[in-house]
């Protein structure tokens, strides 16, 4: 049989002819024409029974083929897109799943070649995610994975349209499709949520749209969907960073896992360890800003429009109402955390959370630290103290007792203490000293929460705790009036009182010799363009001396008898100088014949203040010089402000600088309200009695590998280093002769030798014994 030639085998061979295609389509026109005939055949054939499955794999080889090559014949393919998107939409249910999974693989192959538009091929795609359900589908698996295909290609389809820049036209349609499955009743807006995790976990989706989506999707009545849209706000953000993270290190070659290991080789100090946290992170940030120049890092729960709405919306429909019934408590304590996160971070005003909470604020409760710390988080200065003293009541009168575990009692005061710290006005002086007085217990978890709760009442308001728990700083300050009181309600604690970043700014002006120019350059750092009929209007600058006083009247009878005034306080001020002048004379001679007597009571105070000071703390001598240098870095900061102008060149370079320190506590980003109250630290550090089996295996516990110690048995056989006595034993006897102790041997009389036989003799007896 002879050898068939390459043409012959073309007509049936598809993947042969798609690539010969590809480098002629001119010479092989008619071979393509052959097959896409062929194609329009069996697609007719589908359309009148598409559940035929005997030409399945045939029909799905040509859509594949004319895919491929519909670059090269545009004419002849113009409405090959549009006909795969009416098979798809319009008989997804009868067509094989190989066959359905063919035509999606097909329209991304046509969307990468720019034939059809992303934002047809997400409408095409789309409705097919809800389009099935487990209920009535009859192959439960090749749904999943339909489902499973057309997720991925709609999360890389959005990420290559939002590569470099957004595309905010396919962003908008795409979210106005995810707001219309929300709308919906049933669970399918669960893959809205899905879909606006994954894309704001990758960066894609970072505006305030998207958050939007997610609040709809917390309020909804469905309850997948509502506890999907609550862990988004709660989780999704540490997601986001992770990734990004992940993706640094992988594609930049920063390794984690490697600066770990280094600290457990090298000698590990907290000083050494904080430096490590702060290179890595600020490498990871670095990286990551630069993978993604339009990606955004605003937490979700800041990006909220209407954060009021939303949480009372969430506690009425999700908590409050009878609906709650439809969730069981772990969701109803996310619900919770995510409630109180949102009045802590925007400082809202939710009165019946308060209340609500008290149900739950029972020790025997399952997961009880979780909702204390959720009170804990809902807590902050402006809400009415009666509302949140309830809270705190209940917590002393159920976990706060001699009868309850240690750590119960820890629990209970280390709560208190966290809703303190952000509402110090919510506890009553008796009560405050009731829970103080556990700093005496045994139990040293509840021992160290009074202990902190002492700590944060010295600062905030001493005068609400005993005498002998006000610390010696408080009560000098109180006895000295520099305490202003118990903190008003309604009233912020925090006073502005410079610049953010101003010092930093002097400091490099300082550096830089720029101190003493003060003035002279602000001209050159203004932009501000000059206006031809400014001179016209305001005139030419007036020089005004700073020493000199002027008074402003409105009228010249005014300034007549200001002129008057001045007169009559002139001669008033002659008059009484010359009074002090004679005082002062007869003073001199009184007081002459008790310098000695003074001089003498000075000498003896100075002698006396040594003893004096050494009486003062240490730490109150450091808090006087923090007073101190605070006092002179605002003065230093006032001289600042008051002989230079700031310019924008100097707020630009502010920022650069504060930039470069990292001194973002200047700014007041992170505020006690908006930290994370963690449930695993409020129990504190219990310590129980160990059993007998406990206390045995604690002491065996990495003695198992460990070599015995102690004896020396079996170490003798082991190879060691020998004395130089043991090897001249060894050594040949010509080596040995010209020795003093050889030769002394030869010349050793009889009675000395018998010695020393003797004295061998009587060792060797008492080894033997």
């Amino acid at each position: 049989m002879g050898k068939k030639r390459r043409a012959a085998i073309l007509p049936t061979n598809i993947i042969l002819l798609q690539n010969v295609v590809r480098r002629d389509p001119e010479s092989y026109h008619e071979e393509f024409l052959q097959q896409y005939s062929h194609y329009e055949s069996l697609r007719d054939i589908f359309l009148m029974n598409p559940s035929v499955a005997d030409k399945a794999t045939e029909f799905a080889d040509l859509i594949g083929f004319v895919s491929a090559v519909c670059t090269c014949y545009p004419k002849e393919t113009a409405n090959f897109p549009d006909e795969l998107k009416s098979i798809l939409l319009n008989n997804h249910r009868d067509l094989s799943p190989d066959l359905r999974e063919k035509i999606i693989q097909c329209l991304t192959m046509l969307r990468n070649k720019d034939i059809i538009t992303a934002e047809s091929l997400i409408q095409t795609l789309f409705p097919l995610l809800t389009a099935y359900s487990a209920a009535n589908s009859t192959s439960g698996q090749h749904v999943k994975q339909l489902r499973h295909q057309i997720y991925s290609t709609l999360i890389a389809l959005l990420k290559s349209v939002n590569t470099g820049a957004k595309n905010q036209k396919i962003n908008r349609s795409t979210q106005a499709l995810l707001f219309n499955l929300l709308e919906q009743r049933d669970s399918q807006g669960l893959w809205a949520t899905k879909l606006t995790r994954e894309l704001w976990r990758r960066g894609i989706w970072d505006d305030s749209r998207t958050v939007e989506i997610m609040t709809q999707a917390a309020l909804h009545p469905d309850s997948k969907v509502a506890v999907a849209g609550a862990k988004f706000f709660l989780g999704a953000d540490k997601e986001r960073e992770e990734n990004f993270e992940d993706n640094s290190s992988d594609e930049d070659g920063f390794d984690m896992s490697s600066l770990k290991h280094k600290m457990t080789i090298n000698k590990k100090t907290s000083k050494r360890s904080k430096k490590l946290e702060q290179a890595a992170k600020a490498v990871k940030k670095k990286n990551s800003a630069k993978h993604s120049a339009t990606y955004l890092n605003f937490s979700a729960i800041h990006l909220l429009r209407d954060p009021q709405g939303f949480a009372e919306n969430l506690f009425v429909n999700q908590l409050s109402s009878k609906n709650s019934s439809r969730f069981d408590l772990d969701q109803k304590i996310m619900f919770m955390n995510l409630i109180s996160r949102l009045i802590g971070t925007h400082k809202l005003t939710v009165l019946g959370i308060y209340t609500f909470f008290l149900k739950y604020l029972t020790p025997k409760q399952r997961n009880v630290t979780q909702v204390m710390a959720a009170a804990a988080q809902a807590s902050h200065d402006l809400v009415p103290p009666e509302s949140i003293s309830v809270v705190i009541r209940k917590i002393a009168d159920e976990f706060v007792s001699d009868g309850v575990a240690a750590e119960v009692a820890s629990a209970g005061i280390n709560t208190i203490r966290e809703i303190l710290s952000r509402a110090p006005l919510a506890i009553e002086a008796p009560l405050l000293q009731d829970l103080t007085e556990y700093k005496g217990s045994k139990s040293k978890a509840v021992m160290m929460a009074a202990r902190s709760l002492i700590t944060l009442y010295r600062e905030v308001a001493p005068e609400m705790l005993l005498k002998k728990d006000r610390g010696k700083n408080a009560s000098m300050e109180l006895q000295h009036g520099e305490r202003s009181g118990l903190p008003r309600f309604g009233v912020e604690g925090t006073n502005v009182t410079s610049i953010p970043g101003l010092e930093l700014l002097a400091q490099w002006r300082k550096e830089q010799g720029l101190a003493d120019q003060d003035g002279e350059d602000d001209d050159a750092n203004w932009e501000v363009e000059e206006d031809d009929n400014a001179s016209d209007i305001e005139g030419d600058w007036v020089t005004v001396d700073s020493d000199k006083e002027y008074n402003v009247t409105d009228s010249e009878d005014e300034a007549e008898e200001d002129e008057e005034n001045n007169e009559d306080n002139k001669t008033h001020i002659e008059n009484t100088e010359e009074i002090e002048q004679g005082d002062e004379e007869v003073s001199d001679l009184d007081l002459s014949s008790d310098e000695e007597d003074e001089d003498a009571e000075v000498d003896e105070e100075e002698a006396a203040r040594p003893t004096k000071k050494a009486k003062i703390s240490t730490k109150a001598a450091k808090e006087e010089e923090k007073r101190d240098a605070a006092k002179e870095a605002e003065k230093a900061m006032a001289e600042f402000l008051s002989s230079r102008i700031l310019t924008p060149a100097d707020f630009a370079k502010m920022e650069e600088l504060r930039t470069q320190a990292g001194v973002d506590k200047i700014m007041g980003v992170t505020q006690t309200n908006e930290e994370v109250v963690d449930s695993t630290t409020l129990v504190g550090k219990v310590k129980y009695k160990q059993l007998r089996e406990e206390k045995i295996a604690a002491a065996r516990e990495g003695k198992d590998d460990r070599e015995k110690f102690g004896s020396r048995k079996g170490k003798r056989d082991q190879p060691h280093s020998t004395t130089n006595r043991e090897k001249a034993r060894k050594k040949n006897f010509v080596m040995m002769i010209h020795k003093r102790s050889v030769q002394g041997k030869s010349k050793m009389s009889l009675r000395d030798r018998q010695k020393v036989l003797r004295a061998h003799i009587d060792k060797q007896k008492k080894k033997g014994h």
